[in-house]
């Protein structure tokens, strides 16, 4: 019998919130590649679009403000994509997914500090 293997989904990120008509927003996703469930993004201040949030930069998006909720391809184009964008909310940290520069603790450690600072917490084992 083939084994079949579930993709991640937006139950496995987003553990609780408040009120989804209040934390979550739709927003526009930045071309040139597909975001997976649970991206941690940040706003690019000149064009108001969301990227994955590098570890350092000047563009905005250097501050994680957004988790996206469903996996969007923007591979050949900016995308829309819909995101727990405020809280009180709490994602499995576990269910995130960061950008190629957050690629250690002290920079994950401060994602999740820049999260929480919008109200989205994130914590192991929910």
């Amino acid at each position: 019998m083939p084994v079949l293997t579930e993709q991640p989904s937006m139950g496995d990120v987003l553990k609780y919130e408040v009120n989804p008509n209040y934390t979550r927003e739709v927003i526009t996703l930045l071309q040139g590649i597909p975001y997976p469930v649970g991206s941690v993004l940040g706003k690019i201040t000149a064009s108001s679009k969301y990227t994955l949030s590098p570890a350092t930069g000047s563009d905005g998006s250097q501050i994680a403000s957004a988790v996206l909720l469903y996996a969007v391809d923007a591979t050949l184009a900016d995308a829309e994509g819909i995101v727990v964008a405020r809280g009180p909310s709490i994602v499995s940290r576990a269910g995130l997914a960061y950008g190629a520069t957050v690629d250690d603790g002290t920079k994950i450690t401060a994602k999740l500090a820049q999260l929480a600072a919008v109200g989205i917490i994130a914590r192991d084992g929910v």
